[in-house]
């Protein structure tokens, strides 16, 4: 069974979006997607030149004063034809996801309570300051993007994003709560 790389359908996309140098996609990268999406600064390149090696994609090479020469990639209509099959393409599972904090408290009877606590508190101060973030994106889409024809579906993923965020939010609170409550019956 052949795997789908699906950073060549997120590169592809990116590009509709008025992304055309690998720079202005990282960029992209790193203030959207990678919040549902990794994919790291090594893979960018290799991906758009594949892209072009299949007919996906258009290069061009721009001479800058001063600076080396930027490359422009543009998708073709065969690119946007891969693209549509991709999204049209239904999901065929869920992905699991990694999380540490989950692995590290499965085998909490091997720390301290306190290293537990400590490890809960952390990993709230982490999902308070992404939902922050989320919660700025918005104001941005909102105030700058929402005439763009991609935005309601950017508020959409945003949301996804939110609403997860929230509930581990409050996951986490009750779990220490819970921790707590352990201890003082012990105690």
């Amino acid at each position: 069974m052949t795997t789908i790389n699906h950073t060549k359908y997120a590169i592809l996309g990116l590009l509709t979006v008025g992304c055309r140098s690998g720079y202005s996609i990282k960029q992209m990268i790193d203030g959207s997607l990678n919040h549902f999406w990794k994919v790291s600064y090594g893979q960018i390149y290799p991906t758009l030149k594949q892209l072009v090696d299949e007919g996906l994609a258009t290069v061009e090479q721009t001479t800058q004063d001063g600076k080396p020469d930027k490359k422009e990639y543009n998708i073709t209509p065969k690119g946007q034809i891969a693209l549509q099959e991709w999204i049209q393409t239904p999901l065929k599972e869920i992905p699991t996801e990694k999380n540490e904090l989950l692995l590290k408290l499965f085998f909490g009877n091997h720390q301290s309570d306190s290293t537990i606590h400590d490890h809960l508190a952390q990993y709230l101060q982490k999902l308070l300051e992404r939902y922050n973030t989320y919660d700025s994106i918005e104001q941005m889409i909102h105030k700058n993007l929402l005439d763009q024809s991609g935005a309601k579906f950017w508020l959409i993923t945003l949301d996804y994003g939110k609403r997860t965020t929230q509930a581990s939010i409050e996951w986490c609170e009750n779990t220490m709560k819970k921790i707590k409550n352990v201890q003082e019956e012990k105690g």
